[in-house]
């Protein structure tokens, strides 16, 4: 299976720091005719395919429930009807990044799956249960039962010392036809237009990526893993050599999650950040557009507490250069909880340092998480109040408050919202908590609904009876 932006997509990765220090092009007919065959020997056994298979409930098509004059004239949605099943089959790669079964592949590949099986490189196939999937970074683990064997591993490289023009392997299974490997070079690096996952960072390369290589492997010379192969673009639904891969260094904080068994929780700065244009450059004095601007920032946030605020420009953390608030977002992601990082960042002609401490969102208010029921177009929501905390979780901005919507389960409001809308009336009600959405829906049960709420930063109106 394979993700798509405005095309197709699928993935590759970067390099080790002592292997940066190794590079050269080659000397004599010798060195041109070097094989990667010893290379391959070494990495692809750790390499897997992963099967997912999806249960889809589908209304029956055919009758009176087709009709849209009748289901208006019985006040009937589109989930109405006669349900049937349909069974759809996905099928992805995998990397093997510990001995004892841990598998890293995407969420795209094996989510709603009902069934997962991993199959070996010795073709040994085995059912996989998912330790952690997270949709913000298009990254799941997976763990096998071998008992106390030993699989074959691939070790984590730094993605970070990749640099444009590193020669880095893809190894995946594409289109079913069994395991390949491709060749190519790192064609660049912080790709941020990708539209694969929350972090936009993406590693590109021109070793050819084909749909059903989510999920495998972007090696180094090296033999480490420095991503995991996620998106191509393509007019054709095949390789035209751009590929994407999720940089090593942020599946390597998925892995260290799910090994402690927790959710992930990242580092959290508490603003909205954009790039520097070179209207924004021009404007500040800056030679040239770079560099993360600071639009807004929570009162808690670590930045605003070490004096950082709105206008300032992030340029650089621990050292390294800040391109655009994509990458900044990157190297925050990234980090580890309880560090403190040395943030430099302009302030009209001075550059100024600040020492960050690396936070989780706070949770400001209880998030009252509850399941909307009853006769109401919001029955089947499953919404809490919002805090910074819970905004982080669904991608909204820090400062956002009322209440969201987290899920949508079985019921009327599955046509109607979608998960991080955020509920502001009910028939011309304000609503700023959960508890005040509860009495509001106590209180107004009937076949008239106006419901109004934000999405994408947009207000938007449901009108019903």
């Amino acid at each position: 299976m394979l993700r798509i932006v405005t095309v197709f997509l699928i993935f590759i990765l970067g390099t080790n720091s002592s292997f940066a220090q190794q590079r050269f092009m080659p000397r004599d007919r010798q060195e041109i005719t070097m094989s990667f065959a010893p290379l391959v020997k070494r990495t692809a056994p750790a390499v897997v395919n992963v099967y997912a298979k999806t249960i889809e409930k589908q209304r029956a098509q055919g009758g009176p429930f087709d009709d849209p004059i009748f289901r208006q004239l019985f006040g009937l949605g589109n989930d109405y009807g006669p349900p049937r099943e349909r069974v759809a089959n996905s099928l992805g790669s995998g990397v093997i990044v510990d001995p004892s079964g841990i598998i890293v592949t995407n969420n795209h590949v094996i989510k709603n799956g009902t069934d997962i099986r991993v199959a070996l490189a010795d073709k040994r196939e085995f059912q996989a249960k998912i330790i952690l999937a997270d949709e913000r970074t298009d990254l799941a683990v997976l763990k096998i039962d071998v008992k106390d064997e030993n699989l074959p591993s691939l070790t984590m490289g730094n993605s970070d010392d990749l640099e444009v023009g590193d020669l880095v392997l893809a190894i995946g299974d594409p289109f079913g036809v069994g395991q390949t490997v491709t060749s190519g070079i790192v064609s660049a690096l912080a790709r941020n237009s990708v539209g694969a996952s929350d972090y936009q960072f993406f590693i590109q390369t021109d070793a050819a990526i084909n749909p059903g290589n989510s999920g495998g492997a972007l090696v180094n010379m090296r033999g480490e893993l420095i991503g995991i192969n996620t998106a191509i673009v393509t007019r054709s639904g095949g390789s035209v050599g751009i590929g994407f891969s999720i940089p090593s260094n942020m599946v390597q904080t998925v892995v260290n999650s799910a090994a402690k068994g927790t959710k992930i929780v990242r580092p959290w700065m508490g603003g909205s950040f954009q790039d520097v244009s070179q209207d924004i450059a021009d404007s500040l004095g800056f030679a040239r557009p770079e560099g993360a601007l600071i639009v807004d920032l929570h009162p808690q946030s670590p930045l605003a507490k070490a004096g950082l605020q709105r206008g300032d420009v992030v340029v650089a953390l621990d050292g390294k250069l800040i391109e655009n608030a994509q990458e900044f977002s990157y190297f925050v992601a990234t980090a580890k909880l309880g560090d403190r990082k040395l943030v430099e960042y302009r302030r009209g002609p001075l550059t100024r340092q600040a020492s960050i401490k690396m936070i989780a969102a706070p949770e400001t208010i209880q998030r009252a998480l509850t399941r909307i029921t009853g006769q109401t177009p919001l029955a089947g929501l499953v919404v809490a109040n919002l805090s910074p905390a819970v905004a982080d979780e669904v991608s909204l901005p820090a400062e956002a408050t009322g209440v969201v919507v987290l899920d949508v389960q079985q019921g009327p409001a599955q046509q109607f919202f979608q998960k991080g809308d955020i509920i502001l009336e009910v028939n011309g009600e304000a609503i700023d908590t959960v508890e005040t959405l509860r009495k509001s829906l106590q209180q107004q049960a009937g076949r008239r609904w106006q419901v109004a709420f934000m999405r994408g930063g947009r207000k938007a109106y449901l009108r019903l009876g």
